[in-house]
């Protein structure tokens, strides 16, 4: 929660760049997950 709050107190534009990097990361989780047990299927 701390860093939600300091997220919070950022500038707009660093804000954008906080959340997209996390969206970053977010999706290649969830590509390397989908692939792990796609090709586990295999």
């Amino acid at each position: 929660m701390r860093w939600v709050k300091l997220i919070a107190e950022l500038e707009p534009e660093e804000k954008n760049m906080v959340f997209k990097m996390i969206d970053t990361f977010l999706t290649k989780k969830k590509f390397k997950d989908f692939f792990a047990k796609n090709i586990a299927a295999l």
